[in-house]
């Protein structure tokens, strides 16, 4: 079922971005994260993308997600990053899990010994996130034992940084001293080295004894900064509709659901098919702007289930069935996803994967 917004989803950007990435890591891997739906943006395609760029390893969070990308063709690696609800799809699509104990590994063992081979895993350690991950002071022995059991390779080890995009990085810090101590030991007892990742996107630009062998970029691909800086990237997605309906009203009208909106002059108000079931938050409500040839034009009024009010009086020759953009850009203005995400006290995380989960997309090179 088509809505009324479409996400325009540019390819080029994309690739843009990877380069910046790289260029800021220089040789190390890049497992590129492709979880919620490519963060909106459409996973499979997205991942298409990359791999025709030389990325060589995926990262999802759930192996329904996996599933749709073997469906659609990929083959490179892909590390599962929290799912282990049905071992069986591992094996099956040969997907990499990460486990975050000792009697989650013993699962994949048992299975791959059933099976006459062998599972490449990954061990989580919580370094304080306090999320997953096995604790930091039981993760050297826990990677041992690991690594013994039939039917396993212990092929990499990887944490999670809890505020890596605060200006105080010191408790990141921390974090990295403790990871580095627990690479070091169990490299030193296996006597060879494993993957180790700990870097996600705020910690690829700004901590670079983060980087260790291999970095998970996410919201960077997609065109997004955690900081003020740019760093030369370029927004992935467009989020546009169309004017549905012009409706002249006369001072004093209220628009939409509570009269939140009362028009203080005569008023020219546009009906744009996007609302909240669209990913259009309705904390929008009298508190954002769209574009219309250009110029922008505030809400005006609470946003709907399905449409938006915009008040366009005085944009020039405005009409219906003019494009509306809700994010991203127009004749020189832009919409952005960190403007958004300020105007509701959110991050662009939540605003990308909203509005690009729900739209109808469509793809640019």
């Amino acid at each position: 079922m088509n809505r009324g917004p479409v996400a325009e989803i540019d390819l080029s950007a994309l690739q843009n971005n990877l380069a910046v990435v790289r260029k800021i890591v220089r040789k190390r891997a890049v497992i590129a994260v492709v979880k919620a739906d490519a963060y909106g943006h459409g996973a499979a395609a997205v991942s298409r993308a990359l791999t025709a760029e030389g990325i060589t390893h995926l990262a999802v969070a759930f192996t329904g997600e996996a599933r749709v990308l073997r469906a659609s063709g990929i083959t490179v690696p892909i590390i599962v990053l929290f799912d282990r609800s049905d071992i069986h799809d591992y094996f099956d699509l040969s997907l990499t899990p990460v486990v975050s104990d000792r009697r989650a590994a013993a699962a994949f063992s048992s299975e791959a010994a059933r099976r006459s081979t062998v599972m490449s895993v990954h061990l989580k350690i919580d370094t304080g996130m306090g999320r997953l991950g096995v604790q930091a002071g039981a993760a050297a022995s826990e990677a041992v034992a690991i690594a013994g059991m039939e039917g396993i390779k212990l092929a990499g080890l990887m944490s999670h940084f809890s505020e890596a995009d605060l200006a105080d990085r010191s408790y990141a810090l921390e974090q990295i001293k403790a990871f580095e101590e627990i690479r070091k030991t169990v490299v030193t007892r296996l006597g060879h080295p494993v993957l180790c990742h700990m870097a996600n996107s705020a910690a690829a630009l700004s901590l670079h004894d983060a980087l260790f062998d291999a970095v998970r970029p996410g919201i960077l691909l997609y065109g997004c900064s955690p900081f003020e800086e740019d760093f030369g990237l370029k927004p992935v997605m467009k989020v546009k509709t169309h004017i549905l309906a012009l409706r002249r009203l006369s001072k004093g009208q209220p628009v939409s659901y509570g009269r939140t909106f009362v028009t203080r002059r005569e008023s020219l108000i546009g009906v744009i098919p996007a609302g909240y079931a669209d990913g259009f938050n309705r904390l929008f409500s009298n508190n954002a702007e769209v574009l219309v040839r250009g110029r922008r034009a505030p809400v005006a009024g609470r946003v709907c289930m399905d449409l938006t009010m915009i008040d366009v009086t005085g944009i020039q020759d405005v009409s219906e069935g003019d494009e509306v953009v809700l994010l991203g850009g127009q004749a020189g203005e832009t919409i952005t996803a960190r403007e958004m995400a300020s105007r509701i006290n959110t991050i662009p995380y939540e605003i990308i994967t909203s509005l690009g989960s729900r739209a109808r997309r469509e793809y640019i090179s």
